[in-house]
C-alpha cells in the first residue's frame, strides 16, 4: 500500500499528526507512507521520523497557482492508493490538493464549510468533534481503513539528533545562562488569515520582561521564533536587561526544539511552539488564552497553566471554528480582546511556577 498523508496547514498541525503516522506504520509495516507539507518547519519536525518514508514540502501559496497544480499532479506518478487530510484542514484547497495527487481513496473530516464539491473531492469523510483533541480526531480515521489503535497511549513525536542536542547544551553553557532557570517566550503566532491578531500585545510582553528582569534576577529569558519575529525581538531587547534576556538564535526548528526542551518554563499563546513545548514535556508550560484556543488544540499530554482571557473565558469556538474563515471580530475588537489579559496575571503565573 502507498499512503500520502497531507498536512498542509500549520506547523503545529503537522506535529499533531505524528501519533497518526506512528499508528499507520504499526498497522501497515510494509506500506510506503509519505507526507506532504506546506512549511519548511513542518518538514524539519518530520526529519528522522522512523514511521515515514519521505516528506514533500512545497509552499503552494507562494509558488503560484499553476506551479502548485503541476507539482501536485506530479505526485500521481507515485501511485498512492490512499490519501489522508489530517485534522484540522477545513478549506476546500486541501481536498483539491488530495484530488490532484490522485489517490483512489481520499479521506477528510467534514467541516462547517463543506459543500457538494468537497464531497466529490473526498471519497470518504468522517465528522469532526470539537469536544476532543485533533489527535483523537485523526485517530478516528483508523477504522475507516481497516486499522486500529495499537498504542496504549499517544504522544506527539520529534526525533532530535545528537548534533542538535549538543547545540543546545553548548548554547546553555554560556556564563549568562549556565545553571540558571530559563523561561522561554514566543511572542508570535501563525501569519495566515488574521491569526496575527491572536498575539498578546508586544508592549505587554515588554512590560513582563522588564518586571521579571527587575524582580527575578535568578531568571533568564530566551526569545524564540523565526525571522518573522526578528523586529519584535529587537524591540523587546531594547527595553530589557541584556544580561538576563536574549534571543535564541537557531538555524532551524529542530535546534529551536532542542533549546525549548531544556527550558524551565515556556510561555506563549496557542502556536506551533506551544505544541512543540508540549511534545517535549517542558515543565511549567503557560498558555495565554487566545480566541483560537479550544479543546482540539490544547497542549497535548503536558500539564499547563492557562492564563484566562476575560473576553474569551473558554468560549474560543464563538470566535474561531474550522470553517475556513478568520477569527470573528474586527481588528480593533481582537486587539482589545488580547490586551485584556493583564501583565500582572501573566507575571503571577510565571512567578508561581518558577
Amino acid at each position: 500500500m502507498k499512503i500520502l498523508v497531507i498536512s498542509l496547514a500549520g506547523i503545529g498541525d503537522t506535529l499533531i499528526a505524528t501519533p497518526l503516522l506512528h499508528e499507520l506504520r504499526l498497522n501497515f509495516p510494509e506500506a510506503v507512507i509519505d507526507v506532504l507539507t506546506m512549511w519548511p518547519g513542518s518538514k524539519d519536525l518530520l526529519e528522522g521520523n522512523p514511521h515515514i518514508n519521505r516528506v514533500f514540502q512545497k509552499n503552494l501559496i507562494r509558488c503560484g497557482k499553476w506551479e502548485a497544480v503541476r507539482f501536485l499532479w506530479s505526485l500521481r506518478r507515485h501511485g498512492y492508493q490512499l490519501s489522508i487530510c489530517t485534522h484540522p484542514q477545513s478549506r476546500i484547497h486541501y481536498r483539491v490538493a488530495a484530488w490532484l495527487a490522485g489517490a483512489g481513496v481520499r479521506i477528510s473530516h467534514e467541516y462547517e464549510c463543506f459543500r457538494w464539491l468537497d464531497r466529490r473531492l473526498a471519497t470518504v469523510t468522517l465528522p469532526q468533534d470539537y469536544t476532543r483533541h485533533s489527535i483523537e480526531n485523526n485517530l478516528d480515521i483508523l477504522p475507516l481503513i481497516g486499522a486500529r489503535r495499537k498504542l496504549a497511549a499517544h504522544e506527539m513525536e520529534l526525533f532530535l539528533k545528537p548534533a542538535e542536542e549538543r547545540f543546545a547544551e553548548n548554547f546553555l553553557a554560556q556564563p549568562a545562562l549556565s545553571g540558571k532557570k530559563i523561561l522561554g517566550l514566543h511572542v508570535g503566532s501563525g501569519g495566515t488569515k488574521n491569526l496575527p491578531l491572536k498575539r498578546w500585545p508586544l508592549m505587554h510582553y515588554a512590560e513582563l520582561v522588564r518586571r521579571l528582569n527587575q524582580e527575578r534576577p535568578d531568571l533568564r529569558m530566551l526569545l524564540f521564533g523565526g525571522p518573522e519575529e526578528g523586529k519584535d525581538h529587537e524591540i523587546l531587547l531594547s527595553q530589557a536587561n541584556r544580561e538576563r534576556t536574549q534571543e535564541a538564535r537557531t538555524k532551524n526548528l529542530r535546534e529551536t526544539a532542542a533549546l525549548i526542551q531544556r527550558c524551565s518554563a515556556f510561555l506563549s499563546v496557542d502556536t506551533a511552539l506551544m505544541h512543540l513545548a508540549a511534545a517535549l514535556k517542558v515543565p511549567n508550560q503557560i498558555v495565554i488564552e487566545a480566541p483560537t484556543l479550544n479543546v482540539t488544540n490544547w497542549p497535548y499530554g503536558n500539564p499547563f497553566t492557562l492564563v484566562r482571557n476575560p473576553r474569551v473565558n473558554g468560549r474560543g469556538l464563538d470566535f474561531y471554528r474550522y470553517d475556513g474563515g478568520d477569527i470573528r471580530g474586527t481588528r480593533e475588537e481582537l486587539i482589545a480582546c488580547m490586551a485584556s489579559v493583564q501583565v500582572a496575571d501573566v507575571f503571577a503565573a510565571v512567578t508561581k511556577l518558577i
